[in-house]
């Protein structure tokens, strides 16, 4: 169960949170989020999960290399995203990495961040399909504890302006 979000309180705003990722979409959802932040006064989570899938105790020091390597690349795709979101709304958001199982570490930190009220993700433009986060969230969508906002990976930065 979920903890009760407390985003419209006192001494609480209300966050997005944004699952940065390597897919092309995601630049939609980070520009989207980074606007609607600004609209309702409220801030961004960037929220990127390293996947730890393929690391064997038996080889420990090649798991932690490739566990270094993972953090240092989500580092830097969390430096680029928040720098977009600075450039696109003058915010900077908050950063978060996470290890393990994509949907239970989102799960996680919007159970452990009571100021988080909206999930933004972006669909993918191609043939391949909405993206992987959004297939994964399909199924749990009807009981996820905050609205999700899907943003079409199409959407040019004017028409996000004129919907944020």
């Amino acid at each position: 169960m979920s903890s009760q979000r407390r985003s419209y309180e006192q001494g609480h705003k209300p966050k997005c949170l944004v699952i940065v990722d390597d897919t092309a979409e995601c630049d939609r959802a980070v520009y989207y989020a980074s606007r609607w932040a600004v609209r309702v006064g409220g801030g961004v989570v960037m929220l990127r999960v390293i996947d730890t899938e393929d690391r064997n105790q038996q080889w420990l020091g090649v798991a932690e290399v490739m566990r270094a390597e993972a953090e240092e690349g989500a580092n830097a795709a969390l430096d680029r995203a928040s720098a977009r979101a600075n450039g696109i709304a003058a915010i900077t958001p908050e950063r978060v990495i996470r290890e393990g199982e994509p949907q239970e570490q989102i799960l996680d930190v919007i159970d452990k961040d009571v100021d988080i009220a909206l999930l933004v993700l972006a669909a993918s433009v191609g043939a391949e399909g909405p993206g992987p986060i959004i297939s994964m969230l399909a199924n749990t969508a009807g009981t996820f504890p905050i609205p999700l906002a899907i943003v079409p990976g199409n959407l040019s930065d004017a028409d996000m302006d004129a919907l944020s």
